[in-house]
């Protein structure tokens, strides 16, 4: 698989969506992880993310305009330990829940589907983290109807054990603008993480499409000692 520049495949399209991007810093010495969301509708883009314990949620950013919170407020982000759990939707709850009763990441989300929003089917994204004596892994996933079949369910696991400086795997919902909108496709992308925190997250949030971008999370976690740093940018203020 050819390396892509972040940057260049986050512009790619003026909408991929939702996106997770998983790696390791280009100095080896920080697990790196980024959360965008993204929205076509006033709903959508009507969201921040804001601070919650050790992770994030999202929260409507005027509260007087929320029509359907159900699919678009969650907590993108958590922590179980070691662990480092940054999904989609509220499938992070389910991850936290069963994994803290021993399950794996992957038997955690077989009692999930795709998202039910007809005609998108929006799949579910997941990633988790997972840091210890020094050591760094990370797994993603994806769960997507059988080519806009609501009648079935496709669930792709992908891990990644040691990974490699200054390359990350980047997974987003859809391939591209559409009605109804295409689901992403394949094996998560790999391209290039680079930079500090702080230049990390200014490229991103400039490669993604002016209209349609809403928020940005971003953490640094140090593998040596579990510590992390964190970024939101969020397009409403």
């Amino acid at each position: 698989m050819t390396t892509k520049s972040l940057d260049a495949a986050l512009s790619a399209t003026s909408y991929p969506g939702r996106g997770i991007v998983l790696g390791r810093s280009a100095d080896g010495k920080k697990a790196v992880a980024a959360y965008f969301i993204m929205g076509r509708s006033e709903n959508s883009r009507n969201r921040v993310f804001v601070k919650d314990g050790e992770g994030i949620r999202t929260q409507a950013f005027d509260p007087s305009k929320m029509q359907d919170p159900s699919l678009i407020i969650y907590a993108p982000v958590r922590v179980l330990g070691n662990k480092t759990i940054v999904t989609n939707g509220d499938q992070t709850d389910t991850i936290y829940e069963n994994m803290d009763k021993q399950m794996t990441f992957e038997q955690s989300l077989r009692c999930r589907e795709f998202e039910p929003d007809a005609p998108n089917f929006t799949p579910r994204i997941s990633g988790i983290m997972h840091i210890e004596n020094g050591t760094y892994n990370f797994a993603m996933s994806i769960l997507k109807s059988d080519n806009g079949d609501p009648a079935s369910c496709n669930r792709f696991t992908f891990a990644y054990n040691n990974p490699k400086a200054g390359v990350g795997r980047f997974i987003h919902t859809y391939m591209g603008d559409g009605n109804p909108l295409p689901s992403f496709e394949g094996e998560p992308e790999l391209v290039t993480v680079s930079g500090d925190i702080d230049s990390f997250t200014d490229s991103v949030w400039n490669s993604l499409n002016a209209d349609n971008k809403v928020s940005l999370f971003v953490r640094f976690i140090d593998i040596a000692t579990g510590t992390w740093e964190d970024r939101i940018v969020n397009k409403n203020k």
